[in-house]
């Protein structure tokens, strides 16, 4: 097996996204609209299977952290509050010749323009939430702010989930959402784009213990990434130097891949202490406050912030899984090493030959007994050795195949999409087969 060449992986994923229906540009027949992307048929599936899997893990199989699904848009004093009218941008340089604007940090050199050489103004900060108004009527519209970041709506809800559920800290809060930032430069497709979604748990903590709880999710989220993608050595984590703190957080690590062009953010564990909650307090004139029902100690939680992007974390699965093989014949291989859990289909179903009425019912026969539990896709079009290409480029794990000896023994064939290997089994076997393999 060879692994593409690092520098030209990007390029080839963003082209594999679009051939088959995974990543779109967004507005792309008006030219698109830079740091904005649709998810297509089966980029849709796998991506719906990666906050799936988040959401199981963290929320379905804990008791001791809850959901919700908050509003995008909130009362503009939430951002006030949370300093994000204040603090939240990009200092940004301007060209004195062709006056396109940069971010210095992402320049080679700060002092000449990378479009024209001509020279570059001092660094000045812009805002990067993005504006909207609430109202019909000119001149009587609020200004408020599509949300800079989805864990807002989490501190709003604090205090309403402590009266209507039976949480005690510690306990979390979880949630995925959408997010709207006016990056200056959107780059490398869905890393760094201007509306994306987040998930993020906002763990609430006694102060005490608050030391004890970080080192924990560090951990937690670092390990749960491991086991996901395929290479373990290429994710890392990365603590924040003092003054690149964030003005929220006391302590920041951030879990990084080793990406084609280098080290990159995917999730941030963040000290963020009591600052969100003791602010909300402040800004609503409502008390935030905890009272332990046990020891009656009275404090303001103290909270460990997990905040990872869902998409930029998509897009490095697929650097991650993308596999390119020289066969036999000379022709290139071209398929995602993906985990069957995130996969768009678990199993592909197809007739031998679509010319004939058994094979094709047979197959519809199957693909009806198993497309309640499992998402399969059928495909009776063109020749096996093309669907097994489409397969293998969207990282379907089995490929099966119904054919002539299907009709003498009730048996299939299966094809396994990381060695290519076959098997036989019976249709009878099939529910119970693909569950084992499933729940590895």
């Amino acid at each position: 097996m060879t692994k593409t060449n690092q520098d030209d992986t990007v390029t080839k994923i963003v082209s594999l996204c679009k051939r088959r229906g995974l990543v779109f540009q967004n507005s792309e027949i008006y030219g698109g609209i830079q740091g904005f992307y649709d998810y297509g048929p089966i980029g849709s599936l796998m991506k719906k299977n990666w906050k799936d899997l988040w959401w199981k893990t963290n929320v379905l199989q804990r008791r001791d952290i809850v959901g919700i699904d908050g509003s995008i848009i909130t009362h503009p004093k939430v951002w006030e509050a949370s300093g994000h009218v204040k603090n939240f941008g990009d200092v940004l340089v301007e060209c004195k010749s062709c006056h396109k604007r940069f971010r210095p940090d992402l320049i080679d050199n700060a002092k000449k323009c990378p479009e024209c050489q001509g020279e570059l103004t001092e660094g000045k900060k812009y805002n990067i939430l993005f504006e909207t108004h609430i109202g019909v009527i000119e001149g009587e519209k609020t200004k408020t702010y599509l949300r800079g970041e989805a864990c807002q709506n989490i501190y709003l809800n604090y205090k309403n989930i402590l009266d209507s559920s039976r949480v005690q800290i510690p306990f979390g809060i979880a949630q995925i959402g959408k997010a709207f930032r006016n990056e200056v430069t959107p780059k490398n497709f869905l890393y760094r784009t201007r509306e994306f979604e987040q998930w993020d748990i906002q763990y609430l903590v006694n102060p005490k213990d608050m030391e004890k709880w970080f080192e924990y999710w560090k951990e937690n989220r670092l390990s749960w990434y491991q086991k996901i993608f395929n290479n373990p050595k290429n994710l890392r984590f990365r603590q924040h130097a003092q003054d690149e703190l964030v003005f929220y957080a006391k302590k920041a690590f951030d879990i990084e891949f080793n990406s084609p062009w280098g080290w990159a953010e995917m999730e941030g564990i963040h000290w963020r202490s009591d600052y969100d909650l003791t602010q909300h307090s402040k800004f609503s004139g409502q008390d935030l406050n905890y009272t332990d029902p046990v020891t009656h100690e009275k404090y303001i939680p103290h909270i460990v912030e997990t905040s990872g992007g869902v998409d930029r974390s998509f897009f490095f699965i697929l650097l991650d899984a993308y596999r390119e093989d020289k066969l036999e014949s000379g022709d290139i291989r071209t398929w995602l090493k993906i985990s069957p859990k995130l996969s768009a289909y678990k199993l592909a179903i197809f007739p031998l030959a679509t010319n004939k009425p058994k094979l094709v019912e047979k197959a519809e026969d199957i693909y009806q007994q198993l497309s309640p539990k499992y998402s399969v896709d059928w495909d009776d079009s063109s020749s096996i050795g093309k669907k097994y290409r489409r397969q293998d480029e969207i990282g379907t794990p089995w490929c099966l195949v119904v054919d002539y000896q299907t009709l003498e023994d009730n048996t299939v064939s299966i094809r396994d999409r990381d060695d290519m290997s076959q098997i036989r089994l019976p249709i009878n076997k099939l529910d119970s087969w693909l569950e084992s393999k499933l729940t590895l």
